[in-house]
C-alpha cells in the first residue's frame, strides 16, 4: 500500500485549486461537496466556474496561480492542463506547505482523489493508486447501487444521538443496538421521515437498556481451502459478528482479513510433525472467552468437520454448558480436484472415494491398502507429504499398478496453486524433488484432465516430449 487512507477535516479550511478547465471542473465538483473554503485562481475559468463563484460558493481570482497563495492550505489542485505550468504552481504550493496533487501526474503527486459513494455523512472512498480507475468506477457504480440512499440521513439521525446510545455498556451491547437500528429498525422508519427514525431510536434504546446481554457462542467456521471467494455467505457473516476468532495454521491472511477490525484474533495453529498448540489449550481458549460471553469463532481451515478434531472442541464447549454451531466450508479435496478439471466419482470409474490423514501414521497403518490398491480406487489423502514413501509402499505391496496416477496439489485454490502429476511408482522421488513448502493434498487414482488428453493423443505426447 504506497497511499494510506484517511478522512482529512477540511471544514472552514482553505483548499486551493490552479486551473480553469475541464481538468478544474471534475476536481471541483467534487471539492463542492465539502466544507472547505475553495479558491480558484485562473486567467480564463470556465463559465461555471464563473458561476459557482458568483454564487459564492467559491472563491475566484482571475490571474496565474503565484507565490503565497496557497498559504495556510490543506489541500492543493494543480489542474492546468499543462504539464510546465502545473509543475511551476506544485513548486510554489509546496513552499507555502500545502498538500499537492498534480491532476493525471500520480508520482509527482502527495495525495490522490479517490471515486466516492456519498451519503453524507457516510462516505465510501475507493483507491486503486491510480493503476485502475475504471475499475474503481466500477466499483462505486455497484456500491451506488446497493447503499439506499436513506443511509445518509440514518447517520446523521444516529450521530446526534450517540451521547444517549454511550448509556449502554461498551462492546456487543453498543454494536447490538446500532446494528438494529441500520438493518432493521431504521431502514423501516425511513420512509415515515425523520421524526419516525428518532421515535424509532427512543423505543429501540429503552428495549436495548432492558434486554439481557447475549450469551457466548461458539461457531465451528470452515475457512475452504484459502480463496477467500470460497467462503459461504454464513460464514462471512459469522466472521463479522465475531468478538473473538480463533484459527487454525492453514487460514489465508486474506480470510482472515474479512473479521472485523475490533476482533480479538488469536492463532491457536496445530502442524504435524513439528510444534503446535496442544488440543488441551485450544479447547481452554475457546471455553475461556465464550464463558466471558463472547461471539467465538472457531475458524478452521477446509471444513471444520473433515480432520478437524471438531468432536472434541464440541466435547469441551458442551461439558462447560455453551451452545455452539458448525458452518460447513468448502473442503481441500473439493477444491484440489477443481484444480484438475476432474469429479472425484465418475460412473463405471468410482462410485466412492476415501478421505484419509497421513498426520494419523498409526490410523493409516489399519486401512484396508487391499481394496485401495483394486484398480479404479480414489484416495483423496490430505497432509500426506510426509506418508508419501509409507502410502507408496503399502499400496505397491499390496498389488496397486504402478502406473496409476497420482496427483499432489499444493496451496489448493490459492495463487500459489502448484500441481505435480506422477504415478504410484515415481510418487517418491517426485514429491521430495518437486520441494512443495506450502499444505498439500494427494489425490490417488486422479490425474490432471490435461495431463489425461496428453496421455491419450501419441501425437500431442510426442510434441510436449
Amino acid at each position: 500500500m504506497k497511499h494510506f487512507p484517511i478522512f482529512l477535516s477540511v471544514e472552514g479550511r482553505r483548499i486551493v485549486v490552479s486551473g480553469g478547465g475541464d481538468a478544474a471542473l471534475a476536481k471541483l465538483r467534487l471539492l463542492m461537496k465539502t466544507e472547505g473554503r475553495i479558491t480558484v485562481f485562473a486567467e480564463h475559468p470556465a463559465e461555471e466556474i464563473a458561476g459557482w463563484a458568483a454564487e459564492g460558493r467559491l472563491t475566484l481570482v482571475r490571474r496565474a496561480f503565484g507565490p503565497g497563495d496557497a498559504v495556510c492550505a490543506a489541500l492543493f489542485y494543480a489542474a492546468n492542463e499543462d504539464d510546465a505550468e502545473d509543475a511551476r504552481v506544485a513548486g510554489l504550493a509546496r513552499a507555502d506547505g500545502a498538500l499537492v496533487n498534480i491532476v493525471d501526474n500520480l508520482e509527482d503527486s502527495a495525495f490522490i482523489t479517490p471515486a466516492i459513494v456519498d451519503r453524507d455523512p457516510v462516505t465510501v472512498a475507493i483507491g486503486t493508486e491510480g493503476a485502475a480507475p475504471v475499475l474503481a468506477r466500477a466499483i462505486k457504480k455497484d456500491l451506488e447501487e446497493r447503499l439506499p440512499s436513506s443511509l445518509g440521513l440514518l447517520a446523521r439521525v444516529g450521530k446526534a444521538f450517540r451521547p444517549m446510545v454511550d448509556a449502554l455498556p461498551f462492546g456487543r451491547k453498543r454494536r447490538d443496538f446500532w446494528s438494529d437500528y441500520y438493518f432493521n429498525a431504521g431502514p423501516r422508519a425511513a420512509a415515515e421521515g425523520e421524526d419516525a427514525i428518532r421515535d424509532t431510536l427512543d423505543s429501540l434504546l429503552d428495549a436495548h437498556r432492558t434486554r439481557a446481554a447475549r450469551e457466548g457462542h461458539v461457531a465451528f467456521v470452515g475457512a475452504g481451502p484459502g480463496d477467500p471467494e470460497l467462503l459461504t455467505l454464513k460464514a462471512r457473516r459469522a466472521l463479522h459478528e465475531a468478538d473473538v476468532v480463533i484459527h487454525d495454521r492453514l487460514v489465508t491472511p486474506e480470510v482472515l482479513e474479512l473479521a472485523r477490525r475490533e476482533a480479538t484474533i488469536v492463532a491457536a495453529g496445530k502442524e504435524g510433525f513439528g510444534p503446535s498448540v496442544s488440543q488441551e489449550d485450544i479447547n481452554a481458549l475457546i471455553v475461556e472467552h465464550t464463558r466471558k460471553g463472547a461471539q467465538v469463532v472457531r475458524l478452521k481451515s477446509g471444513d471444520p468437520t473433515v480432520f478437524g478434531r471438531l468432536d472434541e472442541e464440541i466435547d469441551a464447549c458442551e461439558a462447560a454448558g455453551l451452545s455452539w454451531s458448525i458452518v460447513p466450508g468448502i473442503t481441500a479435496a473439493s477444491a484440489a480436484v477443481a484444480g484438475l478439471g476432474q469429479s472425484l466419482t465418475k460412473r463405471q470409474r468410482n462410485s466412492s472415494v476415501r478421505f484419509m490423514t497421513g498426520h494419523d501414521m498409526k490410523g493409516f497403518a489399519d486401512h484396508d491398502w487391499r481394496a485401495l490398491a483394486r484398480p479404479g480406487e480414489v484416495a483423496a489423502i490430505y497432509m500426506g507429504k510426509r506418508a508419501a514413501r509409507f502410502v507408496q509402499g503399502r499400496l505397491m505391496m499390496h498389488g496397486a499398478d504402478p502406473a496409476t496416477p497420482v496427483t499432489v496439489i499444493e496451496d489448493a485454490s490459492r495463487p500459489t496453486q502448484r500441481i505435480l502429476s506422477t504415478t504410484l511408482a515415481e510418487l517418491e522421488p517426485a514429491l521430495t524433488e518437486a520441494a512443495m513448502t506450502g499444505p498439500a493434498l494427494t489425490l490417488y487414482g486422479l490425474a490432471p484432465r490435461a495431463a489425461l488428453a496428453v496421455a491419450d493423443r501419441p501425437d500431442l505426447k510426442e510434441a510436449v516430449q
